[in-house]
């Protein structure tokens, strides 16, 4: 059977390159949309034309232009979008409104899976109103659901970079030095992942008729740890006690009126995830499968190897 033809929308971006790479090596011809608005974009022109010397295909197009959209569509059979969905980045998510139509127009797409990669929100309906623009994401899924199209969400619960590296500190990406703040008891289970894992389970999602109109939720067992857990797991590998500050639920919400506007979601999933245990305070039912199990022949990057890259 020959491999799906891939675009992906958002090809040059933290998630999106990573996308391009997995789909490239597995095997599948890979078009990545080329907007008109990169402009004099330097290191982004360069990744796209490194992208194609590996095999990629760059197909011009703009969210400002739905007939050139409707047009790198009918190319393909999989469109994924990995545009950013985070308002300290650039909050881009609702444009993906005018590609669900490009995609409806074309008629032709069997899949597509549009830009999540985080914790799953059809879970979070109780979410604090801080971290509401998340929320413009299941906006996205209303549309695609309503217009028949074909899908498959990903949930990648908590990137390694943004997560793993610092210990979930929200001052620095970068490992604590002396003193690192724990989030309530720290004893709530989080799932962490390293970044290039969520892109090889999400390619393989492609043409796999198992995950068609599902939730495709990384949770990988041994990467199942309380924040707790991560920290000795650091100490451990850096032979270093740090001092720990525990932070009450109350406390860390009084601190929270304090933060800028760009920040806010951010700190709002902080609460979530290891105050509330969101990630893991479910059993993954009918709609969804598990990566790790579905493909177990990916070999993942175990926590304690992604800390020992800052060794």
């Amino acid at each position: 059977m020959s491999m799906s033809k891939i675009l992906v929308v958002g090809g040059t971006g933290y998630i999106g390159k990573r996308i391009v790479k997995a789909s490239l090596a597995q095997g599948h011809p890979t078009y990545i949309l080329m907007r008109r608005e990169i402009g004099f974009d330097i290191e982004k022109v360069q990744m796209l034309l490194s992208f194609k010397k590996q095999g990629a295909r760059l197909v011009e197009g703009s969210f400002s232009d739905h007939q050139s959209l409707v047009d790198a569509v009918k190319q393909v059979d999989v469109v994924i979008c990995t545009i950013s969905g985070v308002l300290y980045r650039s909050h881009n998510i609702l444009l993906q409104l005018k590609l669900i139509d490009a995609i409806k127009e074309a008629g032709n797409i069997k899949r597509f899976l549009p830009s999540e990669f985080g914790m799953d929100l059809s879970r979070m309906g109780h979410a604090l109103d801080l971290g509401q623009e998340t929320f413009d994401k299941m906006n996205i899924r209303k549309a695609i659901e309503e217009a028949g199209i074909p899908y498959t969400y990903i949930s990648a619960n908590c990137l390694g970079s943004y997560f793993v590296r610092n210990l979930s500190q929200l001052d620095s990406l970068m490992p604590p030095k002396d003193r690192v703040y724990i989030y309530g008891d720290g004893n709530r289970k989080v799932v962490f992942n390293d970044e290039d894992d969520v892109a090889t389970y999400t390619v393989r999602t492609f043409d796999d008729p198992r995950m068609l109109n599902k939730t495709l939720y990384i949770r990988p067992q041994e990467n199942i740890l309380t924040h707790n857990q991560l920290v000795e797991t650091w100490e451990k590998l850096n032979n270093k006690t740090l001092e720990k500050v525990h932070i009450s639920a109350q406390g860390f919400l009084a601190s929270m009126k304090d933060v800028d506007i760009a920040l806010q979601g951010a700190v709002a999933r902080i609460y979530h995830i290891y105050y509330e245990g969101c990630l893991m305070n479910f059993e993954i039912g009918e709609g969804g499968g598990e990566a790790s199990k579905l493909y177990p022949d990916v070999r993942y990057t175990r926590v304690h190897e992604y800390l020992q890259r800052d060794l």
